[in-house]
């Protein structure tokens, strides 16, 4: 139950980050950085949430499951 936790809660950070990279991009007009800045974070979150799901898949945190086709 906590993976699952932590897997929600790093997908709000995503989206939050994604916001506000749309919030500095329209209010900067593309002239400073912090439109990047927030991007890369959002990139970063991803990739560390990846990294995340396949550690926990390989010790067995996370199970696979798919719909009962019987």
């Amino acid at each position: 139950m906590l993976t699952k936790i932590i897997v929600v809660l790093f997908l709000f950070a995503i989206i939050g980050s994604l916001g506000s990279g749309l919030y500095y991009l329209v209010r900067d007009k593309g002239s400073s950085d912090r439109t990047v800045r927030a991007l890369t974070v959002r990139i970063s979150l991803s990739v560390l949430l990846f990294i995340l799901l396949m550690v926990a898949y390989a010790t067995g945190l996370l199970q696979p499951h798919g719909v009962n086709p019987g």
